[in-house]
């Protein structure tokens, strides 16, 4: 799942990326609304977390805008604004959840984390190919039924080709899903981590390499 974070205090913008990228989540960061629109325009997301005041404006009504034309991204609020009466503009506005500063970091994951989810509803929560089997809400992976241990890295890897089986899948794909924005895209690290999940997922091969485009999710699992 991927996560923008807009807050133009950046210790907080570092603690909060941190925490997200901590529970493996992909996790990009703005400091003010014209960033978070780049961010917001080049690329896909699960859930947007937004400081309210911004030093280019109240981020309520950027949102409010994109409401306006059918943006249907889950909202979480960040703000010191703690009166009824903001918690209700938010909420009006177009926000989906609303957390007041300062806040205890394990609620707010788990806040980003459930309207992640609801980013997500139409897919299914349980993946399968084959006898691969992997649970997004539990963060677990079986092949033949026995559990397997994935760094964050290789299970959003494995995640992301699980939604697009037999689909050729591009590197610049991975890397604009599975990391975040500073990732150098002529790197070698989706190489490197492919490489580390096909030796944990065993034989037969369900990752195969279609050369000079990508990788393939496919296989019978025999």
């Amino acid at each position: 799942m991927r996560v923008l974070v807009v807050e133009d205090d950046a210790n907080l913008r570092f603690a909060v990326t941190t925490e997200l990228a901590g529970k493996g989540l992909q996790v990009d960061q703005a400091a003010d609304i014209a960033g978070a629109d780049a961010y917001l325009r080049a690329g896909a997301y699960d859930c947007v977390v937004f400081d309210r005041m911004l030093p280019d404006g109240d981020a309520v009504t950027y949102v409010h805008a994109r409401r306006q034309r059918g943006w249907a991204l889950p909202v979480l609020f960040l703000t010191a604004l703690d009166s009824l009466a903001q918690r209700v503009v938010g909420f009006e506005h177009g926000g989906d959840d609303y957390l007041v500063k300062p806040f205890a970091m394990p609620e707010m994951t788990a806040r980003v984390l459930a309207l992640a989810r609801r980013s997500g509803a139409n897919r299914p929560s349980v993946l399968r190919l084959a006898d691969l089997e992997l649970d997004s809400a539990r963060r677990e992976v079986r092949r033949g039924g026995v559990m397997l241990t994935l760094t964050s890295k290789e299970f959003a890897v494995l995640e992301y080709l699980l939604t697009r089986p037999e689909q050729v899948v591009g590197r610049d794909e991975l890397i604009e899903h599975c990391w975040d924005s500073s990732t150098d895209p002529m790197s070698n690290v989706v190489d490197v981590t492919v490489r580390r999940l096909r030796g944990k997922l065993r034989t037969p091969e369900l990752i195969h390499t279609v050369r000079g485009r990508g990788y393939r999710l496919e296989g019978s699992g025999a």
